[in-house]
């Protein structure tokens, strides 16, 4: 058959793709016990996760390995979404998937820092604190380096070094023990837009204010440390921090 792709013995070009009536009663059968609903809602679903891991197409992962773990935060999904919350499931289905591949990448990736690198983090970190109770306030880049007599680019790469790169897969909120990465959301016009279109985290943004929309998006789409953000903008690492906490929570809020 032409268009055929074959996932872990998945046909995935005749994937179903359950409605929203459907999803509520199979959820609801499938909480109460009922094996059969919970398996037709994880072969209904299939899409989703497909979608999901076709973004981490790029990391060299072998993808029935995706394919699987996918599946994985699918189930977790099914087994713990509120049926009474009114948000679509997909809503929160696919920051379920997407931290099950992540956590499966993490712990997969055979990168490793340096221990030079290292050491040099961990003693601008501690120079950051020393600087920060002397002045009251955080310190920019240039000061730690000054203080540690490096060069500013030296200091960036190792604080970068120990840190996970932020992406479009930032967490937006934890709300019990379950993660909605906001970025995730804002689209994929590669992918199935039926799912996309619900998610309104594009106009959730549209009503930032303009200082709020550049912190995000020196944050998670040109991937810069808060400190970078804080000497980009003119502001301290701490306003960063709370401008950018006060913009996701407004997100948040929009998405309930």
């Amino acid at each position: 058959m032409q268009g055929k792709v074959e996932i872990c013995g998945v046909n995935t070009s005749r994937l179903k793709v359950l409605k929203s009536d459907e999803m509520k009663d199979l959820l609801v059968k499938s909480h109460n016990g009922d094996k059969a609903a919970r398996d037709a809602l994880i072969y209904g679903n299939l899409r989703l996760v497909l979608s999901v891991i076709q973004r981490f197409g790029n990391r060299g992962e072998n993808p029935d390995d995706l394919f699987q773990v996918g599946c994985i935060g699918l189930m977790k999904a099914i087994d713990h979404f509120d049926v009474t919350q009114g948000v679509q499931f997909s809503t929160y289905g696919v920051p379920m998937i997407i931290g099950e591949v992540r956590r499966f990448l993490r712990d997969n990736n055979s990168v490793r820092v340096s221990r030079s690198l290292r050491d040099t983090a961990y003693k601008a970190i501690q120079c950051k604190e020393r600087l920060t109770a002397q002045k009251d306030r955080e310190p920019t880049i240039e000061e730690i380096a000054g203080e540690l007599s490096m060069k500013r680019e030296d200091v960036v790469l190792a604080l970068e070094a120990i840190v996970e790169p932020v992406s479009l897969y930032e967490p937006v909120f934890a709300d019990g023990g379950d993660t909605l990465y906001i970025m995730d959301q804002v689209g994929d016009p590669a992918g199935d837009g039926d799912w996309l279109e619900e998610i309104a985290v594009k106009q959730a943004i549209q009503n930032l204010s303009p200082r709020e929309k550049k912190i995000l998006s020196l944050r998670f789409l040109d991937g810069k440390t808060q400190m970078e953000v804080a000497g980009r903008i003119g502001i301290s690492q701490a306003q960063v921090s709370r401008l950018e906490k006060g913009a996701l929570n407004k997100i948040k809020k929009e998405l309930r």
